[in-house]
Protein backbone atom coordinates (compact mmCIF):
# COMPACT_ATOMS: atom_id res chain seq x y z
CA UNK A 1 0.00 0.00 0.00
CA UNK A 2 1.60 3.07 -1.06
CA UNK A 3 0.72 5.54 2.43
CA UNK A 4 2.51 8.36 0.44
CA UNK A 5 0.38 8.98 -2.16
CA UNK A 6 -2.48 8.77 0.06
CA UNK A 7 -1.03 11.34 2.51
CA UNK A 8 -0.16 13.67 -0.16
CA UNK A 9 -3.72 13.53 -1.41
CA UNK A 10 -5.48 14.51 2.31
CA UNK A 11 -2.53 16.74 2.84
CA UNK A 12 -3.33 18.83 -0.58
CA UNK A 13 -7.26 18.09 0.08
CA UNK A 14 -7.06 19.71 3.96
CA UNK A 15 -4.12 22.32 3.61
CA UNK A 16 -2.31 20.59 6.12
CA UNK A 17 1.45 19.05 6.40
CA UNK A 18 1.76 16.06 4.99
CA UNK A 19 3.89 14.54 7.49
CA UNK A 20 1.56 14.78 9.70
CA UNK A 21 -1.04 13.43 7.71
CA UNK A 22 0.98 10.53 6.90
CA UNK A 23 1.31 9.97 11.06
CA UNK A 24 -1.88 9.72 11.80
CA UNK A 25 -2.80 7.32 8.58
CA UNK A 26 0.38 5.00 9.89
CA UNK A 27 -1.10 5.03 13.25
CA UNK A 28 -4.13 4.04 12.40
CA UNK A 29 -3.42 1.56 9.90
CA UNK A 30 -0.84 -0.42 12.42
CA UNK A 31 -4.28 -1.03 14.21
CA UNK A 32 -5.63 -2.61 10.84
CA UNK A 33 -8.36 0.07 10.49
CA UNK A 34 -9.18 0.06 6.93
CA UNK A 35 -7.26 2.61 4.53
CA UNK A 36 -10.73 4.32 3.64
CA UNK A 37 -11.81 3.75 7.25
CA UNK A 38 -8.58 5.87 8.06
CA UNK A 39 -8.70 8.64 5.63
CA UNK A 40 -12.10 9.68 6.84
CA UNK A 41 -11.04 9.51 10.76
CA UNK A 42 -7.95 12.25 9.00
CA UNK A 43 -10.46 14.24 7.58
CA UNK A 44 -12.39 14.20 10.67
CA UNK A 45 -9.48 15.40 12.89
CA UNK A 46 -8.77 18.34 10.30
CA UNK A 47 -12.24 19.44 9.67
CA UNK A 48 -12.46 17.64 6.32
CA UNK A 49 -10.75 20.99 4.76
CA UNK A 50 -13.89 22.81 4.56
CA UNK A 51 -13.02 25.29 7.45
CA UNK A 52 -15.73 23.87 9.70
CA UNK A 53 -14.26 23.93 13.48
CA UNK A 54 -12.02 20.87 14.20
CA UNK A 55 -11.17 21.36 17.52
CA UNK A 56 -12.22 18.24 19.72
CA UNK A 57 -14.76 18.55 21.74
CA UNK A 58 -15.24 17.61 25.45
CA UNK A 59 -17.38 14.52 26.06
CA UNK A 60 -18.27 12.04 28.87
CA UNK A 61 -16.40 8.26 27.86
CA UNK A 62 -19.73 7.02 27.38
CA UNK A 63 -20.28 10.00 24.25
CA UNK A 64 -16.81 8.57 22.35
CA UNK A 65 -17.32 6.84 19.40
CA UNK A 66 -15.84 5.56 16.30
CA UNK A 67 -17.34 7.78 14.63
CA UNK A 68 -15.76 10.72 16.72
CA UNK A 69 -12.63 12.52 15.16
CA UNK A 70 -10.87 14.01 18.49
CA UNK A 71 -11.67 14.67 21.76
CA UNK A 72 -10.98 15.96 24.97
CA UNK A 73 -11.78 13.37 27.64
CA UNK A 74 -11.34 13.76 31.81
CA UNK A 75 -11.37 10.94 34.14
CA UNK A 76 -9.38 8.65 36.16
CA UNK A 77 -6.63 5.87 35.36
CA UNK A 78 -7.34 2.63 36.34
CA UNK A 79 -4.39 1.09 34.80
CA UNK A 80 -1.39 1.53 33.02
CA UNK A 81 0.76 -1.69 31.25
CA UNK A 82 3.99 -1.30 29.16
CA UNK A 83 5.08 -3.27 26.44
CA UNK A 84 7.06 -3.15 23.02
CA UNK A 85 5.43 -3.99 19.34
CA UNK A 86 6.71 -3.68 16.23
CA UNK A 87 5.82 -0.57 14.22
CA UNK A 88 7.16 0.42 10.84
CA UNK A 89 9.37 -1.69 11.30
CA UNK A 90 10.86 -0.97 14.17
CA UNK A 91 10.24 -1.56 18.04
CA UNK A 92 8.20 0.98 19.95
CA UNK A 93 7.43 1.13 23.78
CA UNK A 94 3.62 2.10 24.65
CA UNK A 95 1.49 2.12 27.24
CA UNK A 96 -2.10 0.87 27.30
CA UNK A 97 -4.98 0.17 30.09
CA UNK A 98 -8.33 2.05 30.70
CA UNK A 99 -9.63 5.54 31.90
CA UNK A 100 -13.10 6.33 33.18
CA UNK A 101 -15.29 8.60 34.87
CA UNK A 102 -18.78 8.06 36.19
CA UNK A 103 -20.75 7.16 32.81
CA UNK A 104 -18.14 4.29 31.75
CA UNK A 105 -14.80 3.38 30.98
CA UNK A 106 -12.61 3.30 27.48
CA UNK A 107 -9.32 1.17 26.67
CA UNK A 108 -6.15 3.78 25.72
CA UNK A 109 -2.85 3.25 23.73
CA UNK A 110 -0.17 5.85 24.73
CA UNK A 111 2.43 6.38 22.05
CA UNK A 112 4.50 8.05 24.30
CA UNK A 113 5.05 8.31 28.35
CA UNK A 114 2.46 10.84 29.64
CA UNK A 115 3.88 10.20 33.32
CA UNK A 116 0.55 9.19 34.41
CA UNK A 117 -0.26 6.77 36.48
CA UNK A 118 -3.34 4.84 37.81
CA UNK A 119 -5.21 6.50 40.23
CA UNK A 120 -4.59 9.93 38.78
CA UNK A 121 -7.49 11.98 37.65
CA UNK A 122 -6.39 13.59 34.07
CA UNK A 123 -7.59 15.56 31.45
CA UNK A 124 -6.82 14.05 27.90
CA UNK A 125 -6.78 16.63 25.18
CA UNK A 126 -7.10 16.13 21.05
CA UNK A 127 -7.29 12.22 21.96
CA UNK A 128 -8.01 10.44 18.46
CA UNK A 129 -10.62 7.82 18.63
CA UNK A 130 -10.59 4.57 16.71
CA UNK A 131 -11.75 1.00 17.02
CA UNK A 132 -9.95 -2.15 18.96
CA UNK A 133 -11.59 -5.25 19.35
CA UNK A 134 -15.18 -4.02 18.15
CA UNK A 135 -15.16 -1.18 20.82
CA UNK A 136 -13.42 2.52 20.18
CA UNK A 137 -10.46 3.26 21.99
CA UNK A 138 -8.55 6.61 22.65
CA UNK A 139 -5.25 7.00 20.59
CA UNK A 140 -2.89 9.15 22.47
CA UNK A 141 -0.19 10.36 20.43
CA UNK A 142 2.23 13.16 19.61
CA UNK A 143 -0.58 15.43 18.85
CA UNK A 144 -2.32 14.74 22.10
CA UNK A 145 -2.10 16.98 25.85
CA UNK A 146 -2.88 15.69 29.15
CA UNK A 147 -3.22 17.42 32.39
CA UNK A 148 -3.13 16.29 35.68
CA UNK A 149 -6.17 17.32 37.83
CA UNK A 150 -5.31 18.11 41.36
CA UNK A 151 -8.56 16.90 42.65
CA UNK A 152 -9.40 13.19 42.47
CA UNK A 153 -12.42 11.96 40.29
CA UNK A 154 -15.23 9.45 41.60
CA UNK A 155 -15.48 6.70 39.47
CA UNK A 156 -17.67 3.15 40.02
CA UNK A 157 -14.41 1.21 39.10
CA UNK A 158 -11.70 -0.25 40.87
CA UNK A 159 -8.35 1.70 40.39
CA UNK A 160 -5.05 -0.54 39.80
CA UNK A 161 -4.88 -3.97 38.15
CA UNK A 162 -5.06 -6.58 40.75
CA UNK A 163 -7.15 -9.20 40.04
CA UNK A 164 -7.98 -12.88 40.27
CA UNK A 165 -7.54 -15.16 37.68
CA UNK A 166 -11.03 -15.57 37.03
CA UNK A 167 -11.62 -12.15 36.29
CA UNK A 168 -9.05 -11.72 33.58
CA UNK A 169 -10.87 -11.05 29.98
CA UNK A 170 -8.79 -10.92 26.48
CA UNK A 171 -7.61 -7.20 25.99
CA UNK A 172 -6.56 -6.66 29.64
CA UNK A 173 -3.67 -4.40 29.88
CA UNK A 174 -1.63 -3.21 33.50
CA UNK A 175 -3.04 -6.24 35.38
CA UNK A 176 -1.42 -7.47 38.17
CA UNK A 177 -1.82 -11.37 39.64
CA UNK A 178 -0.81 -12.91 42.52
CA UNK A 179 -0.30 -17.34 41.11
CA UNK A 180 1.32 -20.52 41.55
CA UNK A 181 2.88 -21.65 38.65
CA UNK A 182 1.45 -25.53 38.04
CA UNK A 183 2.80 -26.05 34.94
CA UNK A 184 6.14 -24.95 33.11
CA UNK A 185 7.79 -25.85 30.10
CA UNK A 186 11.10 -24.13 28.08
CA UNK A 187 10.40 -23.99 24.55
CA UNK A 188 12.19 -22.64 21.35
CA UNK A 189 9.73 -20.72 19.17
CA UNK A 190 10.39 -18.82 15.45
CA UNK A 191 9.88 -15.31 16.55
CA UNK A 192 10.12 -12.29 14.80
CA UNK A 193 13.89 -11.81 15.45
CA UNK A 194 14.32 -15.77 14.51
CA UNK A 195 14.68 -18.30 16.92
CA UNK A 196 13.60 -17.20 20.92
CA UNK A 197 13.15 -19.24 23.94
CA UNK A 198 10.11 -18.91 26.26
CA UNK A 199 8.42 -20.26 29.03
CA UNK A 200 4.89 -21.34 28.89
CA UNK A 201 2.73 -23.46 31.26
CA UNK A 202 -0.04 -22.91 33.65
CA UNK A 203 -0.95 -20.40 36.60
CA UNK A 204 -3.37 -20.81 39.33
CA UNK A 205 -4.93 -19.46 42.49
CA UNK A 206 -7.97 -20.66 44.30
CA UNK A 207 -10.44 -18.92 41.92
CA UNK A 208 -9.32 -20.22 38.45
CA UNK A 209 -6.15 -21.86 36.37
CA UNK A 210 -4.97 -19.87 33.17
CA UNK A 211 -2.49 -21.02 31.18
CA UNK A 212 0.81 -17.80 30.37
CA UNK A 213 3.30 -17.40 28.35
CA UNK A 214 6.80 -15.55 30.01
CA UNK A 215 8.34 -14.00 27.34
CA UNK A 216 11.57 -13.07 28.68
CA UNK A 217 11.87 -15.86 30.60
CA UNK A 218 13.62 -14.93 34.50
CA UNK A 219 14.56 -17.75 37.11
CA UNK A 220 11.31 -16.24 39.19
CA UNK A 221 9.18 -18.10 37.05
CA UNK A 222 9.86 -21.60 38.43
CA UNK A 223 7.36 -24.83 38.82
CA UNK A 224 5.86 -24.69 41.84
CA UNK A 225 6.70 -20.82 42.82
CA UNK A 226 4.13 -18.83 44.16
CA UNK A 227 4.77 -15.50 42.51
CA UNK A 228 3.30 -12.02 42.01
CA UNK A 229 3.07 -10.79 38.33
CA UNK A 230 2.49 -6.62 37.87
CA UNK A 231 2.17 -5.37 34.41
CA UNK A 232 0.97 -8.39 32.41
CA UNK A 233 -1.50 -8.15 29.50
CA UNK A 234 -3.83 -11.09 28.61
CA UNK A 235 -5.03 -12.50 25.04
CA UNK A 236 -7.03 -14.68 23.43
CA UNK A 237 -5.05 -18.24 22.99
CA UNK A 238 -7.13 -20.90 21.61
CA UNK A 239 -10.67 -19.46 22.97
CA UNK A 240 -9.27 -18.67 26.58
CA UNK A 241 -7.54 -15.96 28.42
CA UNK A 242 -4.07 -16.53 28.45
CA UNK A 243 -1.68 -14.69 30.82
CA UNK A 244 1.33 -12.63 28.98
CA UNK A 245 4.38 -11.74 30.37
CA UNK A 246 6.78 -8.87 28.61
CA UNK A 247 10.56 -7.44 29.46
CA UNK A 248 8.56 -4.79 31.84
CA UNK A 249 6.80 -7.40 33.86
CA UNK A 250 7.94 -7.40 37.52
CA UNK A 251 7.98 -10.79 39.54
CA UNK A 252 8.07 -10.99 43.05
CA UNK A 253 7.04 -13.82 45.80
CA UNK A 254 4.04 -14.81 46.90
CA UNK A 255 1.54 -16.68 49.46
CA UNK A 256 -0.77 -17.73 47.19
CA UNK A 257 -3.67 -21.02 47.75
CA UNK A 258 -4.40 -22.44 45.01
CA UNK A 259 -7.67 -25.17 44.81
CA UNK A 260 -7.81 -28.22 43.08
CA UNK A 261 -11.38 -27.58 42.04
CA UNK A 262 -12.10 -25.61 39.12
CA UNK A 263 -14.87 -23.27 39.14
CA UNK A 264 -18.51 -24.11 38.96
CA UNK A 265 -21.00 -22.59 36.96
CA UNK A 266 -24.34 -22.50 34.54
CA UNK A 267 -23.31 -23.41 31.03
CA UNK A 268 -25.18 -19.93 30.28
CA UNK A 269 -22.32 -18.26 32.37
CA UNK A 270 -19.33 -20.28 31.10
CA UNK A 271 -20.43 -19.88 27.49
CA UNK A 272 -21.39 -16.30 27.69
CA UNK A 273 -17.21 -15.99 29.30
CA UNK A 274 -15.93 -16.26 25.88
CA UNK A 275 -13.98 -19.07 26.77
CA UNK A 276 -12.53 -20.58 30.03
CA UNK A 277 -9.82 -22.54 30.68
CA UNK A 278 -10.84 -24.80 33.36
CA UNK A 279 -14.55 -24.70 34.38
CA UNK A 280 -16.97 -27.21 35.34
CA UNK A 281 -20.35 -27.73 34.88
CA UNK A 282 -23.35 -29.98 35.56
CA UNK A 283 -26.26 -31.04 33.35
CA UNK A 284 -27.82 -34.16 31.23
CA UNK A 285 -26.84 -35.55 27.88
CA UNK A 286 -29.05 -34.97 25.67
CA UNK A 287 -27.71 -36.89 22.61
CA UNK A 288 -24.18 -38.43 21.62
CA UNK A 289 -23.85 -36.61 18.52
CA UNK A 290 -22.59 -37.89 15.24
CA UNK A 291 -18.49 -38.67 14.97
CA UNK A 292 -18.97 -40.67 18.09
CA UNK A 293 -17.68 -43.50 18.74
CA UNK A 294 -14.73 -45.26 16.34
CA UNK A 295 -13.55 -42.65 14.40
CA UNK A 296 -10.52 -42.91 12.33
CA UNK A 297 -7.69 -39.63 12.52
CA UNK A 298 -4.87 -38.53 9.81
CA UNK A 299 -1.38 -40.09 11.53
CA UNK A 300 0.14 -36.92 10.30
CA UNK A 301 -2.31 -33.84 12.34
CA UNK A 302 -4.42 -36.14 13.97
CA UNK A 303 -7.60 -34.56 12.41
CA UNK A 304 -10.78 -36.59 11.54
CA UNK A 305 -10.77 -38.41 8.34
CA UNK A 306 -13.49 -39.78 5.96
CA UNK A 307 -13.00 -42.16 3.18
CA UNK A 308 -9.37 -42.01 4.07
CA UNK A 309 -9.10 -38.47 2.89
CA UNK A 310 -7.32 -35.98 5.24
CA UNK A 311 -8.09 -32.01 4.57
CA UNK A 312 -4.27 -31.20 4.57
CA UNK A 313 -2.33 -34.27 3.89
CA UNK A 314 -5.37 -36.17 1.39
CA UNK A 315 -4.96 -39.80 0.64
CA UNK A 316 -3.56 -41.26 4.32
CA UNK A 317 -3.76 -44.11 5.47
CA UNK A 318 -6.21 -43.88 9.23
CA UNK A 319 -5.44 -44.81 12.77
CA UNK A 320 -8.32 -45.86 14.77
CA UNK A 321 -9.10 -43.81 18.00
CA UNK A 322 -12.39 -43.17 20.57
CA UNK A 323 -14.06 -39.81 21.11
CA UNK A 324 -17.83 -38.88 22.18
CA UNK A 325 -19.44 -35.72 21.17
CA UNK A 326 -22.53 -35.08 23.65
CA UNK A 327 -24.85 -32.59 24.32
CA UNK A 328 -24.81 -31.71 27.77
CA UNK A 329 -27.54 -29.33 28.87
CA UNK A 330 -28.04 -27.78 31.79
CA UNK A 331 -31.45 -25.77 31.67
CA UNK A 332 -29.56 -22.56 30.28
CA UNK A 333 -28.01 -23.62 27.94
CA UNK A 334 -25.98 -26.61 26.21
CA UNK A 335 -22.60 -27.41 25.33
CA UNK A 336 -20.79 -29.92 23.81
CA UNK A 337 -18.53 -32.08 25.76
CA UNK A 338 -15.35 -34.01 23.96
CA UNK A 339 -14.14 -36.62 25.72
CA UNK A 340 -10.97 -37.89 24.31
CA UNK A 341 -9.33 -41.62 24.28
CA UNK A 342 -9.47 -42.32 27.91
CA UNK A 343 -12.25 -40.86 29.08
CA UNK A 344 -13.98 -42.86 26.37
CA UNK A 345 -12.51 -46.09 27.44
CA UNK A 346 -13.94 -45.05 30.31
CA UNK A 347 -17.38 -44.56 29.58
CA UNK A 348 -17.13 -47.24 26.89
CA UNK A 349 -16.36 -49.49 29.04
CA UNK A 350 -13.79 -51.02 27.15
CA UNK A 351 -10.08 -50.34 25.00
CA UNK A 352 -10.04 -49.43 21.49
CA UNK A 353 -9.67 -53.45 20.58
CA UNK A 354 -13.03 -54.54 22.25
CA UNK A 355 -14.41 -51.70 20.25
CA UNK A 356 -12.71 -52.44 16.94
CA UNK A 357 -13.85 -56.60 17.76
CA UNK A 358 -17.39 -55.67 18.59
CA UNK A 359 -17.38 -53.40 15.41
CA UNK A 360 -16.43 -56.20 13.38
CA UNK A 361 -18.96 -58.90 14.64
CA UNK A 362 -21.72 -56.62 14.27
CA UNK A 363 -20.12 -55.79 10.56
CA UNK A 364 -21.12 -51.92 11.53
CA UNK A 365 -18.50 -49.57 12.75
CA UNK A 366 -21.93 -47.65 14.52
CA UNK A 367 -22.45 -50.18 17.09
CA UNK A 368 -20.00 -48.18 19.21
CA UNK A 369 -21.19 -45.37 19.23
CA UNK A 370 -25.09 -46.77 19.98
CA UNK A 371 -24.10 -48.46 23.04
CA UNK A 372 -22.04 -45.40 23.99
CA UNK A 373 -25.02 -43.47 23.97
CA UNK A 374 -27.13 -46.22 25.70
CA UNK A 375 -25.01 -45.55 28.22
CA UNK A 376 -25.44 -41.47 28.51
CA UNK A 377 -28.14 -40.31 26.97
CA UNK A 378 -30.53 -38.97 29.59
CA UNK A 379 -28.09 -39.45 32.43
CA UNK A 380 -26.99 -36.31 34.37
CA UNK A 381 -22.98 -35.75 34.24
CA UNK A 382 -20.02 -33.24 35.53
CA UNK A 383 -18.05 -32.49 33.16
CA UNK A 384 -15.28 -30.24 33.65
CA UNK A 385 -12.27 -29.26 31.42
CA UNK A 386 -11.88 -26.15 28.79
CA UNK A 387 -13.95 -24.14 27.32
CA UNK A 388 -13.94 -22.64 23.66
CA UNK A 389 -16.60 -20.49 21.86
CA UNK A 390 -16.82 -19.80 18.34
CA UNK A 391 -19.31 -19.15 15.36
CA UNK A 392 -20.15 -23.13 15.58
CA UNK A 393 -20.84 -23.20 19.14
CA UNK A 394 -19.62 -23.91 22.77
CA UNK A 395 -17.25 -27.17 22.90
CA UNK A 396 -15.76 -28.01 26.50
CA UNK A 397 -13.02 -29.95 25.99
CA UNK A 398 -13.12 -32.43 28.66
CA UNK A 399 -10.33 -33.58 31.49
CA UNK A 400 -13.26 -34.93 33.73
CA UNK A 401 -16.70 -36.70 32.98
CA UNK A 402 -18.10 -38.31 35.66
CA UNK A 403 -21.72 -39.07 36.77
CA UNK A 404 -23.37 -36.44 39.15
CA UNK A 405 -23.84 -37.83 42.31
CA UNK A 406 -25.72 -34.44 43.48
CA UNK A 407 -29.29 -34.81 45.64
CA UNK A 408 -32.69 -34.46 43.14
CA UNK A 409 -34.43 -32.93 46.21
CA UNK A 410 -31.43 -30.50 46.48
CA UNK A 411 -31.75 -29.87 42.42
CA UNK A 412 -35.62 -29.12 42.83
CA UNK A 413 -35.34 -26.99 45.55
CA UNK A 414 -32.70 -24.92 43.65
CA UNK A 415 -34.89 -24.84 40.53
CA UNK A 416 -38.08 -23.81 42.44
CA UNK A 417 -36.09 -21.09 44.06
CA UNK A 418 -34.70 -19.66 40.92
CA UNK A 419 -38.64 -19.80 39.46
CA UNK A 420 -39.50 -18.12 42.47
CA UNK A 421 -36.58 -15.37 41.95
CA UNK A 422 -38.26 -14.95 38.13
CA UNK A 423 -42.04 -14.68 39.38
CA UNK A 424 -40.70 -11.69 41.83
CA UNK A 425 -38.35 -9.87 39.35
CA UNK A 426 -41.84 -9.77 36.80
CA UNK A 427 -44.15 -8.43 39.95
CA UNK A 428 -46.06 -11.01 40.75
CA UNK A 429 -47.62 -14.58 39.94
CA UNK A 430 -47.11 -16.25 36.52
CA UNK A 431 -50.85 -17.16 35.05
Amino acid sequence: MDVDSHAEELASDLGVDKQEVRDDLENLLEYSVPIDEAKQSVRRKHGDGGGGDASPSAVDVSEVTTDAGNVTVTGRVLTVGTRTIRYQGEESTIREGQIADDTGRISYTAWQNFGFDPGDTVTVGNAGVREWEGEPELNLGESTTVALESEPMEVPYPVGGDRDLIELEPGDRGRVVEAEVLELEERTIDGRDGETEILSGVLADDTARLPFTDWKPRPEVAEGAEIRLEDVYVREFRGVPSVNLTEFTTVAPASVSVSDDAPRVSVREAVDTGGMYDVEVVGNVLEVRDGSGLIQRCPECGRLVQNDQCRSHGQVDPEDDLRVKAIVDDGTDTVTAILGTDLTKEVYGGTLDDALSAARDAMNREVVADDIARKLEGRRFRVRGHLSVDDYGANLDASEFTEADDDPADRARSLLAAVGDDVAADGGDRR
